[in-house]
């Protein structure tokens, strides 16, 4: 188990058991980022969002949780603003000591397998990692490989529902018919269902089970989710 503790809170690696030998590993990934502002982006900084949490999930060959990762992370441009505090539920106060993100990717790869796939929902995680160690002048050889195999499962789901829509993963989890855990926007929350999400895909495949109350509509790009009591009063007034 590795450690980081900063300002009297362990942020790094919560595990759930010692680890054994496996034949793959998969790390589901989520990121957190707050705003720079806007006149600090004109002048100084040429992105708009700044990473200030990572959390992961690591799967086994066999889909299963075999440890977990989250760790803050301090901007270097970026402010918690009340849009970001009430969607995240991080204060500025947590960021304090936290490490920057050169820091936390490197303590984030001591944690990673080398045999591990990074797994996310849709490429915005890894474009920002690339985006912003490129603008910061960070280089970390050994994170590009990663990077370069790098998995959307958000395109995945897509292709097994046939649809050319992008859901998001709330959605997706509903259809999927798997129970969110609470704390949408905390980085290793996130993390977990999409880990729930990847492992019910790789396992079901195109035999993909999905809710029961699932109504796909004739368009491409609307889906419809009911309780079966919205389902019957749609039957009563439409009878």
């Amino acid at each position: 188990m590795i450690k980081y503790n900063h300002n009297r809170k362990l942020h790094l690696i919560h595990c759930l058991y010692e680890r054994e030998f496996y034949m793959s590993t998969y790390a589901v990934v989520d990121l957190e980022m707050c705003s720079v502002p806007k006149q600090i982006k004109k002048s100084t900084c040429p992105y708009r969002n700044e990473l200030i949490q990572i959390g992961a999930v690591l799967l086994d060959e066999s889909y299963r949780i075999i440890d977990t990762f989250v760790t803050f992370v301090a901007p270097r441009f970026g402010v918690i603003d009340k849009f970001i505090h009430n969607l995240t539920g991080i204060s500025q106060e947590d960021l304090v000591g936290a490490p920057d993100i050169q820091d936390a990717l490197e303590l984030f790869l001591v944690w990673l397998p080398e045999d591990a796939t990074i797994v996310s929902w849709s490429r915005s995680d890894e474009n920002q990692i690339r985006k912003e160690t490129e603008h910061k002048g960070i280089e970390i050889p050994e994170l590009q490989k990663y990077l370069d195999s790098w998995t959307d499962c958000q395109d995945t789901f897509s292709r097994l529902m046939d649809a050319p829509k992008v859901y998001r993963l709330s959605e997706a989890l509903i259809i999927a018919d798997i129970d969110l855990q609470d704390g949408a926007h905390d980085a290793l929350v996130d993390a977990r269902n999409t880990a729930l999400l990847f492992a019910k895909m790789e396992r079901e495949g195109e035999n993909l089970q999905l809710s029961p109350y699932y109504v796909s509509s004739d368009s491409d790009t609307t889906t419809t989710m009911c309780t079966p009591f919205a389902q019957l009063l749609k039957n009563f007034y439409c009878a």
